[in-house]
Order: structure tokens, then sequence, then C-alpha cells
């Protein structure tokens, strides 16, 4: 590109501003309105946007953690314990399941999270957990107090 003056040189911006536009346009185009036309109103726009997806990104990862913690907690509660003693309960045990998972357990295999409850309190209860609910051991679960019982 040849300029015939330095003041025409200093005008020009380059073909980067056609690109940089464009990209900001496309980010602009379901909005209402002078927000989607007009580049000045599109790069307020945008970056808002942006900054609401960003932290709307972290509010979705809170939300899907207390509904997996809702969804043990009312599970656990059928079953006679606490989230908290049946978290507890696993640890001991070294049942190493994320919350995702045990949501998942206690709303498509509800005999699996039952096995896995009845563990964990079989085992909060030989390790003297305070606030467990339940006074006897679950028959299903065989533990080292049941085996010295049986002798």
């Amino acid at each position: 590109m040849v300029f015939l003056s330095a003041q025409l040189l200093v005008r020009s911006r380059g073909p980067d501003e056609f690109w940089r536009k464009r990209q900001i346009f496309k980010l602009a185009a379901h909005f209402y309105g002078r927000r989607r036309n007009c580049y000045k109103l599109a790069i307020k726009g945008v970056h808002r946007s942006l900054l609401f997806a960003t932290r709307a990104r972290e509010l979705k990862k809170q939300d899907m953690k207390e509904l997996w913690e809702t969804r043990i907690d009312a599970a656990a509660q059928e079953h006679g314990i606490t989230f908290k003693t049946l978290m507890e309960g696993l640890t001991r045990c070294n049942i190493l399941l994320n919350r995702k998972s045990l949501a998942t357990l206690a709303v498509w295999e509800p005999r699996t999270f039952k096995s896995l409850s009845d563990i964990a309190c079989t085992k909060a209860k030989l390790g003297q957990v305070k606030n467990v609910a339940n006074n006897s051991l679950p028959t299903t679960v065989i533990s080292k107090g049941l085996i010295d019982e049986l002798d």
C-alpha cells in the first residue's frame, strides 16, 4: 500500500481493523438494536456479555454441586443416616466416590446406594463417629465387630 502523504499513513490502521471489527460484530450478532450494528456500542455489549458468561460458568458449577449434595442428603435420609455421616463413613472405608457419582447412584441405582450407605453407617458406628442416628448395625454388612459377636 502506497501512501502519498504522512497524514494518510497515520490515519491508516492497517488491514487488521476490518477483521478486528468483524470479530466483535460476530459476537454481537444476536444483540438487539444499535448494540449489534454500532461498533462502539457493540464493544461494550460484547465485553459485558463475556463478563456475565464467565460468572455464569462459576454459578453453574456451584448450582450443580448444591443439587448433588441435596440428592445425596435426601437419599441418605431415606436410609436413616445424615449426609455428613455418610461421607465420613465412606472416606474411612477408602470409598472415594465424588458427589456427582454418589448423586447418580442415589437417583438411578438406589440398591447400590443403599449398600454404600450401610457400609458407611457400619464403619461410622465402629469408628465411634458422633451423631449416628441408628442404634443397630445394618445386618447386610459383615464387619469385624459382627464376626467377633458370632464367635
